[in-house]
C-alpha cells in the first residue's frame, strides 16, 4: 500500500498544532477526516503514531515517521512548484524583522525566483510589532515575526519556539557580577526581545544601562562586536563572530516563539513562498 500525500498532509498538520481542531483549519479538513487519514498510516505502518492523552503528543515511532514524512512532502511540493506551477505570477508582500532576513532571505529568495521568475517579490523589514501590526492593516501577504509569549493568532499559522541567549564580545566586556551595572546593546521601543532582556533583569534585582541603542541589526551587531555591551538572541541565529555569555549573574532569558502567517491560504503564489520559507527555517 502506498502513502499519499493527503495523508501526510494532514499527519504533518497534527504534528505542528498537536490538535486535531487546529488541524483541520490548516488543511481545511473535517476532523473526522483527518482522524481517519491518521488511522490510515497508523494501520499501514502497524504502529501508533500519537499518544491520545490530555494533550496530544507523537509516540517514539511518530518522531520517527515525521522526520521521513516532512522530506516527502517537501519533495512532493518542490516537484508541484518546478512543473505544475512554473507559471505564477503576481506581487507577494513579504515583511520581516532584519536579522530574521540576514539567515533566511537570500537562500529563500534565490531559490524561489528561480523557479517563479514573474513574481515579484516586495519585502519589507521592520520591527515586529509594526510588521503584525501593518498585516492586520492589509499591507502584507505573508510575515515572519516573533513574540515573547504565545498568542492565538486568527491566521493561518505556524509557531514554534526558540531558546534565547545573552551574546556578547568576550574579552572586551567588563567584569560581570551581581553588583554590575549591566551593558545593554538592544533596539529601541518596541521590540520583543528589548522587553525580554530588561524583564528578565529586572526579575533577578540587577541594575541595567542602555550602551547602544539603534533599530538596525547591523548596527546593534556592530556595537556588540566592538564591546559595547550585552544582547540577546534566539540560539539558532547567533552570528560567529559573537558568543554565547554565560555567567552566574545573568539571569534565563524567556524563549522567543516565531511565527510565520498568512492571511489567504488559498493564493499559490503565496503557498509557495511558505514553502520554500518554512523548508528553509526547519533546516
Amino acid at each position: 500500500m502506498s502513502i499519499d500525500t493527503i495523508a501526510l498532509q494532514c499527519f504533518l498538520a497534527v504534528a505542528d498544532t498537536a490538535s486535531f481542531t487546529k488541524a483541520s483549519e490548516r488543511v481545511c479538513r473535517t476532523q473526522s477526516a483527518i482522524s481517519q487519514q491518521i488511522a490510515k498510516l497508523e494501520a499501514m505502518i502497524e504502529k501508533p503514531l500519537f499518544n491520545r492523552g490530555r494533550t496530544l503528543t507523537l509516540t517514539t515511532e511518530g518522531e520517527i515517521f515525521l522526520g521521513y514524512a516532512r522530506q516527502i512532502f517537501e519533495l512532493h511540493r518542490e516537484l508541484l512548484d518546478r512543473f505544475k506551477e512554473p507559471d505564477l505570477h503576481g506581487e507577494v508582500r513579504f515583511g520581516l524583522p532584519e536579522d530574521f532576513a540576514t539567515v533566511v532571505l537570500s537562500d529563500v529568495l534565490v531559490d524561489f525566483s528561480r523557479l517563479h521568475p514573474r513574481v515579484i517579490l516586495n519585502v519589507e523589514c521592520d520591527l515586529t510589532f509594526n510588521i503584525f501590526e501593518r498585516f492586520e492593516q492589509g499591507k502584507f501577504d505573508i510575515i515572519l515575526v516573533k513574540m515573547n509569549r504565545p498568542e492565538f493568532l486568527a491566521h493561518d499559522t505556524h509557531s514554534w519556539s526558540d531558546q534565547v541567549q545573552w551574546i556578547g564580545k568576550r574579552g572586551l566586556l567588563p567584569t560581570l557580577d551581581k553588583n554590575s551595572v549591566i551593558p545593554l546593546v538592544l533596539s529601541p521601543h518596541p521590540c520583543v526581545y528589548r522587553e525580554n532582556a530588561i524583564e528578565s533583569l529586572e526579575k533577578a534585582g540587577l541594575k541595567w544601562r542602555l550602551a547602544y541603542s539603534s533599530p538596525s541589526y547591523a548596527g546593534k551587531m556592530a556595537a556588540v562586536k566592538a564591546g559595547l555591551g550585552l544582547t540577546i538572541m534566539q540560539r539558532t541565529m547567533i552570528p560567529d563572530y559573537l558568543e554565547c555569555i554565560e555567567n552566574d549573574c545573568l539571569p534565563t532569558l524567556n524563549d522567543i516563539h516565531i511565527s510565520l502567517l498568512k492571511k489567504d491560504s488559498r493564493n499559490k503564489t503565496i503557498a509557495s513562498l511558505e514553502y520554500f520559507l518554512l523548508k528553509k527555517l526547519r533546516h
